[in-house]
């Protein structure tokens, strides 16, 4: 293999490359805009989770229709992997407990005190009142 044809295969992995993170970037970011409340994750996960929800998308379109022919960077692609970016984020924020939440011991425990600790100010509260 020639220098110039290993350049050019090199060229063409980078420009393949790049088109996916931009493309992962902005399935990422549409599933982010789509679906309400704070996001987890930074930029690189926002990609991360647009080029995976790419893959998912294409692929599960793929999966039921198997004459269908979807390329990832195209507009039936586009949609595709941006529901399946956020499907990503809908389990991501499942199962990380941001739909629902648990109360844990220590958290129990916080609400008492503070309860108690307003009690009392309460309390030193109607004392002054009372004694003035």
């Amino acid at each position: 293999m020639s220098e110039a044809e290993i350049m050019t295969i090199v060229k063409d992995s980078l420009n393949e490359l790049l088109r996916w993170v931009g493309f992962g970037t902005l399935t990422g970011l549409a599933a982010k805009a789509i679906m309400p409340g704070r996001d987890p994750g930074g930029a690189v996960a926002t990609m991360l989770m647009g080029i995976g929800g790419s893959v998912i998308g294409c692929g599960t379109v793929l999966f039921f229709w198997r004459d269908a022919s979807i390329d990832p960077i195209s507009g039936k692609g586009f949609v595709a992997a941006t529901l399946g970016a956020f499907t990503l984020l809908f389990f991501y924020r499942l199962l990380a407990g941001s739909f629902i939440r648990e109360s844990s011991v220590h958290e129990d425990r916080m609400i008492h005190r503070a309860r108690r600790r307003s009690r009392r100010r309460r309390m030193v509260e109607d004392a002054i009142r009372d004694a003035a």
